[in-house]
């Protein structure tokens, strides 16, 4: 069977500055796409790359010292190390600075000018340099600035060329409104509709008042317009050229995925040059929305741009890939917090999948010697958990095919749950102490084992790092890559007898320090406080016993500490989250013992290694001598205790 054909791109970022977050994110979007249509079987193109001519460039090597060459270089060499760090998939990096685009610009404006669509005038109007976008007096914001940025505008006045977009009006307005699917989400195509209807005027092309860019063939005092130059980049690499087979197979585009400021340059400027070179339209326009963080747009003046770089070294590439995606549903702005970060990384990746992970891993090892047994049983609890992996397969694939991430992410970690829960409802370490149970408690584990196998693959758009760890860590030995959708639409394809991994933690658990920053005032009365209020030696107040926060936390398993007597490590449910704790009451209580007691945790004690495990807390005890007992509490897991 043939394989489908699927091209890709973001927009080309203009190196005028180191990227952000928010280039971070659009790039993910279109990796995370383009590798869910390669595990799908389709063939991909996926393209991205860097806009480096203008007068904007011009102006910053200036003010550098430097060629404007030189300056895009250094710049351009930080985006491919980024998408290197971010495990960005693309198939091309184009730079609009190397010879086969300069090429291709140069031979779409002679075929062009030919056909008599670009003629020779003079432009009298206003720029916006940033953006470097021309406007009409009524296009301007209410501030008479730049309607995009909101900066201000020049009068410029010189010969330029131009291209004879208004012939097109008609026929790019017929099209959008016959192809409710090329613009999407629909606000953006309802803007595009309303900005045609303004009027279509004809698009300045060349400039002659700096001299980075592409010199027009047929003029060599004259470049070409950034934007048309730009625009053309997405045919350059599939062969417009040089290779006809390679262009017929990947042209029209599937998707041109670009930030919502730039929609109109995409849906309407771009259509129109390729009407004009008798090309096909891209199939699909998407406007993704912006990030802000913490609320508010990302400004250097404000000092709260991200840098995605800085993210990577503390938190690792797929921590910072799941948040963006999961967080932010496509097509609307999305805010970016550090805090909600945090909160994903040990709610969702820590705790879910990685205790998922861990758990298995752990009881494979300890009940079955490492060795993943066969399913020779199906009770009604399997058959279930079962059908709940087929629906998400199901709902993924559609979900991909429509671009919902968020939904599909929120999806796969609904069935993460449902296999942490089908952990609680089997009893593992129950049956491992009925001999009579060792077929039942074999489906078990080999039913986990293969919940990871399916979760691997589902999350692999997204965390193409952790999806293969996940995939080592249960014993496979081919390659990764090599997994399909396929694949995991068909349940029970672990091999019975596979010796599993060796185990290692995929999302070590954050610990926030909250440090008040209290206020001059307030410092100042607390510090001169009368000594009456103040507690005694060896007393604390209610302040300092409020900071002590108390939960019930109910066993889930139990594992002697290696090479420490005294010494359990526990794992508990919170209600809304799981942890491990090493408590030193292997004296007084064996492993069995402690399956299911509901206990007091001290639930906000920083967290200690301990003989090499991570402790998140203290579970409470009372002792006499040798004599030691829990205390323990009839209550629902996650009640807070006063």
């Amino acid at each position: 069977m043939e394989k489908k054909n699927f091209y890709i791109t973001t927009p080309i970022y203009y190196p005028s500055a180191k990227l952000h977050i928010g280039h971070a994110y659009c790039t993910t979007i279109a990796d995370s796409i383009a590798r869910f249509k390669r595990f799908a079987g389709y063939d991909v193109f996926f393209l991205t790359g860097s806009d480096e001519h203008g007068q904007k460039i011009q102006q910053k090597a200036e003010e550098a010292g430097v060629t404007p060459i030189e300056y895009v270089d250094n710049i351009v060499a930080g985006f491919q190390n980024l998408w290197k760090r971010l495990n960005i998939s693309n198939d091309d990096f184009i730079r609009t600075t190397q010879e086969r685009h300069i090429k291709v610009v140069q031979e779409i404006f002679r075929r062009i000018y030919a056909k008599g669509d670009i003629y020779k005038g003079a432009y009298k109007g206003l720029y916006c340099t940033p953006c470097e976008s021309y406007w009409t007096e009524h296009q301007l914001d209410e501030n008479g600035c730049c309607p995009d940025c909101g900066r201000p505008v020049q009068e410029v006045e010189e010969e330029a060329y131009f291209f004879k977009m208004s012939n097109y009006a008609d026929r790019v307005l017929k099209y959008i409104e016959d192809n409710p699917e090329f613009i999407q989400p629909v606000s953006r195509r309802n803007e595009m509709i309303n900005f045609i209807k303004q009027g279509l005027d004809d698009l300045c092309i060349s400039r002659t008042s700096f001299d980075w860019g592409i010199p027009v063939p047929t003029d060599d005092k004259h470049v070409i317009y950034v934007w048309f130059d730009a625009l053309t980049n997405y045919i350059t690499p599939i062969g417009f050229l040089d290779d006809p087979e390679k262009f017929a197979k990947f042209w029209p585009a599937d998707l041109h995925l670009v930030g919502k400021e730039i929609v109109r340059f995409h849906s309407i400027i771009w259509p129109c040059i390729l009407m004009a070179l008798d090309l096909p339209l891209p199939k699909k326009v998407y406007g993704h929305g912006w990030l802000i963080v913490d609320g508010d747009k990302m400004s250097k003046s404000k000092g709260n741009v991200v840098d995605p770089n800085l993210l990577i070294d503390e938190f690792g590439p797929d921590a910072i890939r799941y948040f963006l995606l999961r967080e932010i549903t496509l097509g609307q702005d999305g805010n970016f917090s550090r805090d909600a970060l945090i909160e994903r990384i040990n709610a969702d990746l820590a705790n879910d999948l990685g205790n998922l992970l861990h758990r298995t891993l752990n009881m494979i090892t300890k009940f079955q010697n490492g060795v993943i047994e066969p399913a020779t049983t199906e009770s009604d609890i399997d058959k279930s958990l079962i059908a709940d992996a087929e629906r998400t397969v199901k709902s993924f694939e559609e979900g991909m095919e429509a671009m919902q991430l968020s939904p599909v992410i929120k999806t796969v970690w609904a069935f993460i749950g449902r296999a942490n829960k089908y952990i609680d409802e089997t009893a593992p370490w129950a049956l491992a102490k009925d001999p009579s149970k060792k077929a039942e408690l074999a489906s078990v584990m080999y039913n986990l084992a293969e919940s990871l196998r399916v979760i691997s693959g589902l999350i692999s758009p997204f965390m193409p790092a952790t999806a293969p760890k996940v995939w080592k860590q249960l014993g496979f030995t081919e390659d990764f890559s090599t997994l399909t959708l396929e694949d995991i639409k068909t349940w029970g394809k672990t091999t019975a007898g596979q010796h599993i991994g060796e185990a290692e933690q995929l999302f070590p658990r954050i610990e926030i320090e909250k440090e008040a920053e209290e206020k001059p005032a307030k410092q100042e009365k607390q510090k001169n406080a009368k000594k009456k209020d103040e507690p005694k030696d060896g007393e604390i107040s209610i302040d300092d016993f409020k900071k002590v926060e108390l939960r019930v936390a109910k066993v889930i398993s139990a594992e002697p500490v290696p090479k420490a007597d005294k010494l359990l490590k526990l794992t508990v449910d919170l209600g809304t989250e799981q942890r491990e704790v090493v408590s030193g009451i292997a004296k007084n209580y064996t492993p069995d013992e402690l399956v299911g007691k509901t206990v007091i945790l001290v639930a906000n004690l920083k967290a200690a290694k301990i003989r090499g495990v991570v402790s998140h807390g203290m579970i409470l005890a009372a002792s006499a001598g040798d004599d030691l007992k829990l205390l323990t509490v009839d209550m629902p897991a996650g009640t807070e205790v006063h």
